[in-house]
């Protein structure tokens, strides 16, 4: 093997062979909970650069101009994802996954916590820029190093009728987490006063992820350590390969594979980042009572993600994935306008948003994993989750802003049909590659 077992991983795997190993349950359990700790992390940073860091760290910029400022920094994290990857996988090859995770869970808290304790550009001036590029940074390193596997482990593990089933349940992490992050912010911008809020409320968000960072770390080494993940490393399932190996081998599947799920990333910035932005910046309403819609539209995309599950062993996710993406083409071109429609606009676009998101993001995740050779599949899989965070959600609520508020929100929606397209053309090559092997992850 390319890699060495470290002393707490082989301790760690003695202790969980005595017992009967993870069943798909089990492991169901850590990957929820890591994901959902990735995905609050994300959202309450998200949120924050909407209604607190155009005001903290931008205050000299007109409130557009900063949010839009504000989204460039949002964007770092996605830039610097893959680097993530290729430094996290050098130490997973070398130390072990434990390790690796550890370090990334570790830079992902840190640079989380590290931001509640950001002062504002009133008090260090430009420097408060840096800082918080830098926070962001280090946050899209972590990311890329925080893959785990885990969600192939799971799929590896399902039964062979309820893979969709299986493949759905790490994307429930994302609306999960919406909704706490969510309902903590709009509780704090609710209960306290502008200057409160500002001054330090919004820190408080930060500190919870730490938290659940820790939570979250003890939750996934629980499962790196089972028989059942050890089985899966040294068959090469799980193995990690060298990066530039991966891509003289995969570059083609993983390419493709990054483009498959844009429509449902673009969609997922658009029922989450942007409208909140929309609605802080050109209309009179508050944050909080948005973030509660937001919050209510999440609860629906939970029922849809599990419905995908279901739907896709029934029909097969390549079917469900072209059916969405068509869904997501239409919504682009009347819902966006609904933002101007008042409460009752704003909650049929993030409900109905939210439902077309959760069925196509709950099964976006192995569109192309089944196309990579096993001993490629995990690395390979992991770029090309990054490629398409970067290409699909990266810059997805500074374009839309830009041409919404130059454009006005119909401009939104041709920004998101961009995405719907691609995701249909990418999903043609792969159905020409065959379908069959798309569905068995």
């Amino acid at each position: 093997m390319a890699q060495t077992v470290t002393a707490a991983e082989r301790d760690a795997r003695q202790l969980h062979a005595r017992h009967t190993g993870a069943t798909p349950t089990d492991i169901a359990v850590g990957v929820v909970i890591g994901r959902t700790s990735e995905f609050f992390d994300f959202f309450v940073y998200a949120i924050a650069s909407v209604i607190v860091f155009p005001r903290l760290v931008f205050p000299h910029a007109d409130p557009l101009t900063g949010t839009l400022y504000s989204f460039g920094v949002f964007a770092l994290a996605f830039i610097a994802r893959p680097f993530g990857t290729v430094i996290f996988t050098a130490i997973d090859r070398r130390h072990g996954r434990a390790v690796k995770l550890t370090l990334a869970l570790f830079l992902l808290g840190t640079s989380t916590v590290a931001i509640a304790f950001l002062p504002g550009y009133d008090t260090i001036g430009a420097a408060a820029i840096w800082l918080l590029a830098l926070a962001r940074v280090a946050q899209g390193v972590a990311w890329g190093g925080a893959w785990d596997g885990l969600a192939s482990l799971l799929a590896i593990n399902a039964p062979p009728d309820k893979r969709g089933w299986y493949a759905m349940l790490p994307q429930l992490g994302a609306p999960l987490g919406l909704i706490v992050a969510s309902v903590l912010f709009g509780f704090f911008a609710g209960r306290l006063s502008a200057d409160d809020f500002f001054s330090w409320g919004w820190r408080y968000p930060f500190f919870v992820a730490f938290a659940i960072n820790v939570v979250a770390l003890f939750a996934r080494l629980r499962m790196v350590a089972t028989p059942e993940y050890a089985y899966l490393f040294e068959s090469q399932d799980l193995e990690p390969s060298p990066i530039v190996e991966t891509i003289r081998h995969e570059g083609r599947d993983i390419l493709v594979g990054a483009f498959a799920p844009l429509a449902s990333f673009a969609l997922f910035h658009m029922v989450t980042v942007f409208p909140l932005s929309w609605i802080f910046l050109f209309t009179k309403e508050g944050p909080a009572r948005f973030l509660i819609i937001e919050a209510i539209g999440a609860v629906f995309g939970v029922g849809a993600i599990v419905a995908s599950g279901v739907i896709s062993d029934r029909i097969g996710r390549h079917k469900l994935l072209l059916g969405s993406a068509i869904a997501i083409a239409a919504y682009s071109g009347f819902a966006p306008q609904l933002l101007d429609r008042g409460v009752a606009g704003e909650a049929t676009y993030m409900i109905l948003g939210f439902v077309l998101l959760g069925l196509s993001f709950g099964q976006s995740s192995g569109a192309a994993a089944a196309q990579f050779a096993n001993a490629y599949r995990y690395t390979a899989s992991s770029l090309t989750a990054d490629l398409a965070w970067l290409f699909g959600a990266g810059f997805a609520p500074l374009a839309a802003l830009v041409l919404a508020g130059n454009f006005g929100l119909i401009s939104a929606g041709a920004y998101l049909l961009s995405g719907a397209v691609c995701t249909l053309i990418a999903l043609v090559v792969l159905g020409r590659a065959g379908t069959a092997a798309k569905d068995q992850f």
